[in-house]
């Protein structure tokens, strides 16, 4: 069961306890929106195919740029090494390596300033006597997520090196994506529970709670097979809508053996299941949004329904004009992001309706 912040006295007082909450509240939501600006420098990376370009994995000098000609030619050495090069972008040149390079390299640089915005005020939180006891166990675990991130961000930039590859492995691609869901879930949680809960936050309405719940699964599964679908490029082929080369189930849907491996490894099932997932979503988000609407009993829930069924109509429209438009970079990249706001809203709902009695203010 998730933890209350209502089982816990604020340290000095009720005044120093609700600034101090908004304090901690303010620090995790601008961490959870680091972590949204990484997703969306990820996808720009994985799209322009920048993030092999950096072959080495150094976690503190790999924070400097390269500070003198000889060095990008020595890094640009390492690149021309890889398939990536020798197969894609053999002949573009030293200034189109750094084009490529100052975009994995940023990206590299902003993971490591959240790990800093998470570390430096912890320590100051926890030096002041401010770090209530229940929040320090979840801020270890953003710690911890946060490093193996970048453990497995690393082992995916590597699985592009091996011979043949031009790109990362799907699964591997995959299982940082579903950590990313993870760490940015747990951070807007946790934010939601240092929130300040007036009567507006009252729901206490289990059935929009269930259904919210099931949004949330939905949706968050929904991010990990996009995942499959962005690691084989799988975007890039029927791109028609609602039907794909003219069917509703391509007929290439079950053409792997053992058939478990097209869910992960064929073009046509990875992109349909996503199709389907998408669809259920909406549709989940449709009956969420009618239930609500008669039942909601909080300004929150019926604000967080609203924010859902703008976010899912603006994720859905997105996912559309990307497939038709053969994934072009900004809309994909409006379409990752945008998966991440859609969980937002349904963490909202979720957390607003399981609220259990009145309370006016922390205490």
């Amino acid at each position: 069961m998730p933890f209350d912040v209502r089982d816990f006295p604020a340290p000095g007082g009720l005044v120093t306890g609700q600034t101090n909450r908004q304090l901690l509240a303010a620090w995790i939501f601008v961490i959870a929106g680091m972590i949204l600006v990484m997703i969306g420098l990820g996808g720009t990376t994985r799209l322009s195919g920048s993030g092999l370009s950096i072959m080495e994995w150094a976690p503190l000098m790999g924070a400097l740029p390269p500070l003198s000609e000889g060095e990008w030619h020595r890094l640009f050495g390492l690149y021309q090494r890889i398939p990536q090069y020798q197969l894609v972008n053999q002949g573009f040149g030293l200034e189109g390596f750094k084009q490529i390079f100052w975009l994995e390299w940023t990206h590299r640089l902003w993971g490591r300033l959240i790990g800093l915005a998470v570390a430096i005020p912890l320590i100051w939180f926890m030096v002041t006597g401010r770090m209530e006891r229940w929040l320090l166990p979840r801020v270890v675990l953003l710690l911890a997520l946060g490093g193996l991130q970048g453990a497995v961000g690393w082992l995916m930039v590597a699985s592009g090196f091996q011979p043949d590859a031009t790109s990362v492995s799907p699964y591997r691609l995959v299982v940082h994506l579903a950590l990313a869901v993870l760490l940015y879930s747990t951070c807007v949680w946790t934010g939601l529970a240092l929130l300040p809960r007036g009567r507006s936050w009252v729901g206490r309405t289990p059935v929009l709670a269930w259904l919210a719940r099931l949004v949330c699964l939905l949706i968050s599964i929904t991010i990990v097979a996009g995942g499959f679908v962005a690691g084989l490029h799988a975007g890039l082929d029927y791109n028609t809508f609602p039907l794909m080369d003219g069917q509703l189930i391509p007929s290439g849907y079950g053409a792997l053996r053992p058939f478990i491996l097209n869910w992960t490894e064929n073009v046509a099932a990875v992109q349909f299941n996503h199709r389907l997932l998408a669809t259920l979503t909406l549709v989940s988000v449709v009956v969420t949004l009618v239930i609500g609407s008669r039942i909601a009993g909080s300004g929150t829930e019926k604000m967080a329904l609203t924010g859902l069924g703008i976010a899912v109509a603006l994720q859905y429209s997105l996912g559309v004009a990307t497939l038709i438009h053969a994934v072009p970079m900004f809309l994909a990249t409006a379409h990752q992001v945008c998966a991440f706001l859609l969980l937002t809203a349904s963490l909202v709902l979720m957390h607003a309706s399981r609220q259990a009695a009145p309370v006016t203010a922390p205490g």
